[in-house]
């Protein structure tokens, strides 16, 4: 059985997917709960725990 490993993506991908800027996604990280994970000194992310963070709206400032 094969198993599928979700990709973590930077924040300029996040700001794609998102369709908001890199500064939206930063003032995110400080001032939300926004499922972020520093990996040395990059931010990386999970589009599934990112849909579902947008989904309960705690995404709305």
């Amino acid at each position: 059985m094969e198993t599928y490993t979700e990709k973590w993506i930077n924040i300029e991908e996040l700001s794609e997917y998102l369709g908001v800027t890199k500064d939206t996604i930063r003032n995110w990280i400080k001032k939300t709960d926004i499922p972020a994970h520093k990996i040395g000194r990059k931010w990386k992310f999970k589009i599934s725990e990112i849909d579902a963070w947008v989904k309960s709206g705690k995404s709305a400032l």
